[in-house]
């Protein structure tokens, strides 16, 4: 992927699971990936070293995204440290496993500023530069059936919020385009380690992999897709098609 091996990428949420392996592929291809993280340090400086083995520029930076402050002087930080964000990967999603009828107003606020807000907030600081530079590729990351809507006993919030990523994603592709920036979405399945519900019925016969999300992801940030832009790239091995 020789167009992205000047580029510098960020990944949100990357001291661990699927936003630490996307940051270390994206590694194998980019100039330099920094890394993000909330309250983990010890383990987003792992992942840097990591980097850092494979002869790239990386560093870890805190912010707490689901505010607006915040996730500006984040941005803000990396573009003074590094020149740039050319590749950004909106990873950070928490998610709540709770009975609609069990949820209170905090619980619906942690789940719409996590999964919309922060993402908001990223693209909102990190597209001007992109901007500037005439290329941009952005990937938010969402989950496998949020396009079919349907119901969500357990999960209401954080679906609502996730679909409100996805008109984002492409409310954001549209204005962008002109500007040589792509913004798409990669929404995975039923992966290990992660929440699995009692039907697992996966046409595919296994779990997905954190390798089977990044390749989705290394492929929309590739110079192979630059005329894809605003699409939702679903990784689920057809669970629930």
């Amino acid at each position: 992927m020789e167009v992205m091996n000047d580029k510098i990428a960020l990944v949100t949420g990357s001291s661990r699971g699927i936003g630490r392996n996307i940051a270390l592929r994206l590694a194998d291809e980019a100039a330099g990936v920094i890394v993000h993280f909330k309250s983990d340090r010890k383990a987003a400086i792992d992942v840097v070293k990591e980097i850092e083995k494979k002869g790239k520029l990386s560093g870890c930076f805190q912010a707490d995204l689901t505010r607006e402050d915040q996730a500006h002087a984040f941005i803000r930080e990396v573009e003074g440290q590094y020149g740039r964000i050319d590749i950004l990967i909106n990873n950070v999603g928490p998610i709540l496993e709770k009975s609609w009828e069990k949820l209170n107003a905090k619980d619906w606020d942690n789940m719409w500023r996590g999964n919309l807000g922060s993402a908001f907030y990223c693209l909102q600081a990190a597209i001007p530069g992109m901007r500037g530079r005439k290329w941009g590729r952005i990937v938010n990351m969402g989950f496998s059936r949020l396009e079919q809507r349907v119901a969500y006993r357990n999960i209401v919030p954080y679906a609502i919020a996730k679909t409100g990523l996805l008109i984002l994603t492409r409310s954001v592709a549209a204005s962008v385009a002109s500007d040589g920036i792509t913004v798409n979405m990669v929404s995975p399945g039923l992966i290990e380690g992660g929440i699995l519900p009692k039907d697992q019925n996966i046409p595919a016969g296994r779990l997905g992999t954190f390798d089977d999300v990044s390749s989705a992801v290394l492929f929309l940030v590739s110079d192979q897709a630059r005329y894809i832009t605003g699409t939702n790239l679903i990784v689920s091995g057809g669970w629930k098609i």
